[in-house]
């Protein structure tokens, strides 16, 4: 029996030390393993005081936004490329499909192992009339080389498929700073429209206060009724109503913002004022042009076409399975032995050993895996074929849509205009008209309110167009062309 004692007692208590674990790990009650134990509340695990400690370690490397700093567009889209983790989280992956790419290219290179052995026999050796005891010594340092020949292009469509990955993965980085620019620009504007509704929403009320002293001073001079007053009382709740409701949009939009941004909600941020944002022709390319830009420039779509060409190289690697595979392996092994036999004296010898060998395989029947991986292979080629086609169209549509919607938004930012000045013209008239008695204060109140809505509708209109063109802009690609998409998050 050539068992060693050591290597018979280090056996056993390894079989021991697994018996023991596996009670352990069996005794131990499993984390996901529960469900609830009533429709009637809430499931609560054992664990959720550890989980909440850790879900609180989650975003403290939230920035602070400077208070006393005006920021524009361009300033606050730097921010949010630099600490918001979306871009982090699209780095990553294609930091990982970049190591993928590694990992598939080092099957073009030979793998060495090396091996050290060390062995110790002890045993009796029947010979002529009785046993005599031997020992042996054995001392082993072997190098194992394995090398893919020749696999008929199996490897590189693993390796032009990791290519395509990460050109894929590159793109979709790009895309995520694409979606990112307009978040911030749509927030962005929302708070701009916030500003403006909340100053418009001041005038307006300074306007009916004004209505209802101008009531209440007629009223005390025996030139307006009670109704009157209470009529101008009513606009003025009404007004401050509008005016708290704006300020509650404000606060929202300016969480909006800093979300985008990365940043906690509770930071403030000031932005310039939207009279100081001027409005550039937006027209200087046809919506047939700006389509063929988008075709062009949108990652979205080249990331698309990116999946293509892996589902190429992924159908090319099932096609190489249908050939055989010619490996080879070289072992050089030096290898140093002594031995002692009882009533004789040490001996040793040294030697170097080792083979080379080839391997030519070759699969002749798998039950069809083949096959049908490489039937797989095509289905999911044609299926990227067809999502690139889908997003072709998407893109078409949304750049023609963004078009349409921002020659409407001129359109009515130039009806919100003369509205604007009609209605003030029209509010002062009717004043001035009350003033002399002419007018009525119910025609009063009502011109006060067509100048409240014609103010709300003109800021809404300036935020429209500014919002449309940052609409275009992201659908044809042309947000990411000022400032390209760095090395970094």
């Amino acid at each position: 029996m050539r068992l060693p004692f050591l290597l018979g007692a280090a056996h056993r208590c390894c079989i021991f030390l697994l018996a023991a674990v596996t009670a352990m790990a069996i005794s131990e009650p499993a984390l996901p393993q529960s469900v609830p134990l009533s429709p009637n509340a809430p499931w609560r695990a054992n664990q959720e005081t550890s989980l909440v400690r850790d879900a609180g370690q989650i975003g403290t490397g939230e920035f602070t936004v400077n208070s006393a700093t005006t920021y524009s567009l361009a300033e606050l889209i730097d921010l949010a490329e630099a600490h918001n983790p979306n871009t982090r989280l699209a780095w990553q992956r294609a930091l990982a499909r970049a190591d993928a790419l590694g990992v598939a290219r080092s099957e073009l290179f030979p793998t060495v192992a090396a091996v050290a052995l060390s062995e110790t026999a002890r045993d009796q050796e029947y010979l002529n009339t009785r046993y005599y005891r031997q020992t042996a010594q054995s001392f082993d340092g072997a190098l194992d080389l394995s090398y893919t020949i020749f696999d008929f292009g199996a490897r590189r469509g693993r390796i032009d498929a990791a290519k395509a990955q990460l050109l894929a993965a590159d793109f979709a980085f790009n895309d995520v700073h694409r979606r990112l620019i307009f978040a911030v620009a749509q927030a962005y504007y929302d708070l701009l429209n916030a500003v403006g509704q909340e100053a418009a929403a001041r005038a307006s009320l300074a306007n009916a206060e004004a209505v209802q002293e101008a009531a209440e001073a007629s009223l005390k001079n025996g030139l307006a009724t009670l109704p009157d007053v209470l009529e101008a009382r009513s606009a003025t709740a009404r007004a401050g109503y509008d005016l708290q409701a704006a300020l509650g949009a404000e606060d929202v939009a300016h969480g909006n913002l800093a979300t985008a941004l990365g940043a906690s909600p509770l930071s403030t941020i000031r932005v310039e004022p939207i009279e100081q944002i001027a409005i550039q022709d937006p027209f200087e390319v046809t919506v047939d042009q700006a389509i063929d830009r988008a075709l062009a420039q949108r990652p979205d779509l080249m990331e698309r076409v990116a999946r293509i060409r892996a589902a190429t190289a992924r159908l090319k690697e099932a096609r190489a399975a249908w050939f055989p595979v010619l490996r080879t392996n070289i072992e050089p092994d030096p290898e140093f032995l002594y031995a002692m036999q009882q009533t004789l004296p040490w001996g040793h010898t040294a030697d170097l050993d080792g083979q080379i060998s080839f391997h030519l395989g070759w699969t002749i029947f798998d039950g069809g895996a083949r096959r049908h991986r490489v039937a797989q292979a095509g289905h999911d080629l044609q299926a990227a074929q067809a999502d690139a086609a889908a997003a072709r169209d998407a893109v078409e549509n949304g750049v023609w849509t963004a078009y349409s919607n921002l020659k409407t938004a001129l359109r009515q930012r130039e009806a919100a205009q003369a509205l604007l000045v009609s209605a003030e013209q029209s509010y002062n008239a009717a004043l001035e008209s009350y003033h002399d008695g002419v007018r009525s204060l119910l025609d009063v109140t009502e011109a006060q309110r067509v100048l409240a809505e014609a103010r709300s509708t003109d800021v809404l209109a300036r935020t429209q167009v500014l919002t449309s063109l940052a609409a275009l802009a992201s659908e044809t690609g042309d947000s990411l062309r000022p400032g390209a998409a760095g090395a970094h998050p």
